[in-house]
């Protein structure tokens, strides 16, 4: 499953990966979240922040793409 959260502000970005979390589902196992680099880490550090101790996250994973974030997702 792939999240792209260019163009939106932190608010925005949080609903919508709070969303895609609700909506993944046991096939999901991994969520990349593809948030851009250039224009400043407050999205990449809010996802980090927050959806690390998410029920649904095992763990995050750094990308080599520094504009991605990966979250690794537990089975339901």
């Amino acid at each position: 499953m792939e999240l792209d959260l260019h163009g939106k502000n932190l608010y925005q970005a949080r609903i919508a990966v709070s969303s895609a979390l609700m909506r993944a589902t046991a096939a999901d196992y991994r969520l990349k979240i593809i948030h851009g680099y250039r224009q400043g880490s407050a999205i990449r550090d809010m996802i980090r922040e927050e959806f690390s101790s998410h029920p649904r996250v095992i763990r995050i994973e750094p990308s080599m793409n520094p504009g991605q974030t990966i979250l690794v997702l537990r089975e339901y």
